[in-house]
């Protein structure tokens, strides 16, 4: 799957954050993300994108306040090349998962050797058989991803912001965790 444009916002009647993700094929996938997983996800994708970050060829940065600082620096480049301002374009897509956004209730997360982040979104109900989408992002993805995610946690009123940005500064300064994660609704 190759990512043409991710888009995060808040939606105020449902109460829950709306992930799209468009690829070059004219693809969209939709996410209803909770409060709940917003707080679960969000530190775990800082975590990761250190991780990814320090894990890059040449780099050795080992301690956690050093990969901490790298990612943050990079991130800046990041930011500074980004086009946040391009609206997402929806023409007409394929819809491979249905046009009602996936409720995620499950994910998981892999770094791959090759320094991408493998994220399983997964809707789990009972009786009804699961639906689940994978995807690689690089690092500069997931940068720009949890950018996103931070600018719609401003229109929500859930004030977990703050909370996730001391969660990850004292996680980083604990041994990293263990290569797969996974976080259950």
């Amino acid at each position: 799957m190759n990512i043409h444009q991710l888009s995060v916002s808040f939606d105020e009647r449902q109460d829950r954050l709306l992930l799209r993700l468009s690829t070059q094929a004219r693809e969209e996938f939709r996410f209803w993300i909770t409060r709940r997983m917003t707080s679960r996800l969000l530190p775990i994708l800082e975590q990761c994108v250190v991780r990814q970050e320090a894990s890059q060829p040449g780099v050795t940065a080992t301690d956690p306040n050093t990969q901490q600082m790298l990612s943050e620096l990079k991130r800046d480049a990041f930011m500074q090349q980004a086009d946040f301002s391009t609206p997402f374009a929806s023409q007409k897509p394929t819809l491979p998962l249905g046009s009602e956004p996936l409720l995620v209730t499950d994910a998981h997360f892999n770094l791959e050797p090759g320094g991408a982040l493998r994220i399983q979104l997964l809707e789990k109900s009972p009786g009804v058989p699961d639906k689940s989408c994978q995807m690689n992002l690089q690092a500069a993805l997931v940068h720009g991803l949890v950018h996103l995610v931070r600018q719609a946690l401003v229109q929500t009123g859930w004030a977990i912001g703050q909370e996730v940005s001391a969660e990850v500064q004292s996680t980083a300064a604990e041994e990293s965790p263990a290569p797969t994660t996974r976080y259950t609704h």
